[in-house]
């Protein structure tokens, strides 16, 4: 079995030795970083599977980090922060994170996370995702994981991916919030349209930034599909 990596962000010692602990204990490998420019260098210079992120860093802020690191790699993040109001949950993952747990954290909720993101991940980056799709000047490519618009690399995170990934491949099928929550996150649906909301948000402004036409429809109560062309 492969070894899994993961970066711990935290710049509070105790809190870090202790996600550490419960990371380690687990059997994954770790390394830690005590400030986001830290953790920066750290990215550049090694491969991580997952990265736990503080907010609130000395050097780079954790907003400021994961928005460099979304500039060419794709890796959960999940976000740990005693910062756990709505907005502040909704604006990191308009920046790119996967997952926010509020602090105090409980260790084992912290695991279960963890295992949820890597399974997803995998399935995300694994070689049984293999093919091409196409909706007018859009293709995604499984295998390379990339997706191209006009000829022009769009970069998306895991999910921004997997949930344009579902709805390319059944272009003409609308897609409740609840479906594509099921079938890209792989919990069951809670009710929550924020989490899908600021994903779509994410992808449609990403993809009309090379191009004016809309290729993401919102068919109103009930969900997304692509836009006809």
């Amino acid at each position: 079995m492969d070894t899994i990596h993961i970066l711990i962000v935290e710049d509070d010692l105790d809190i870090n030795n202790l996600l550490y602990k419960i990371v380690s204990d687990a059997g994954y490998s770790c390394r830690q970083a005590f400030s986001g420019s830290e953790a920066a260098l750290l990215a550049e210079q090694y491969s991580y599977d997952l990265i736990l992120l503080d907010l609130m860093l000395p050097g780079l802020t954790g907003e400021e980090f994961i928005a460099r690191l979304r500039q060419g790699k794709t890796m959960p993040i999940i976000v740990l922060s005693a910062k756990a109001g709505l907005e502040d949950r909704v604006d990191v993952l308009k920046l790119g994170a996967d997952d926010f747990i509020p602090k105090p954290f409980d260790n084992a909720e912290v695991l279960a996370r963890i295992e949820a993101q890597l399974r997803r991940y995998k399935k995300f980056s694994g070689a049984l995702q293999e093919g091409t799709l196409h909706w007018g000047e859009l293709t995604l490519e499984r295998e390379s994981v990339t997706v191209t618009l006009n000829g022009t690399e769009v970069p998306l995170t895991a999910r921004e991916f997997e949930i344009l990934a579902l709805l390319m491949a059944q272009p003409k099928k609308v897609y409740t919030r609840e479906q594509i929550y099921v079938r890209v996150w792989g919990e069951e649906y809670m009710g929550d349209d924020n989490t899908v909301n600021v994903h779509i948000s994410n992808l449609r402004s990403k993809l009309a930034k090379v191009s004016e036409k809309e290729y993401i429809k919102t068919v109103w109560g009930i969900g997304f599909k692509m836009a006809e062309l």
